[in-house]
């Protein structure tokens, strides 16, 4: 998902995106949401949480992670 359709998500669930990272802005939506905040964090490419939104994006991210960007 493009950032500015996970702004347009987060606004719609009351969550002001201001300056805040994809990384950053998908875990408070996770939050929100009552979900675990693990965003990024699937480094081994390990994830019980099969219906998650964010999972595609979630995998890339922790891989990008895993190779020592910062950018997520």
């Amino acid at each position: 998902m493009n950032m500015a359709d996970v702004r347009s998500y987060a606004r719609s669930r009351g969550v002001v995106p201001g300056s805040m990272r994809k990384g950053e802005l998908i875990r408070t939506i996770q939050r929100r949401e009552g979900n675990f905040d693990c965003f990024g964090t699937a480094t081994a490419g390990i994830c019980d949480q099969i219906h998650c939104l964010w999972r595609s994006d979630c995998f890339l991210a922790a891989r990008k992670k895993d190779a020592g960007s910062s950018d997520i």
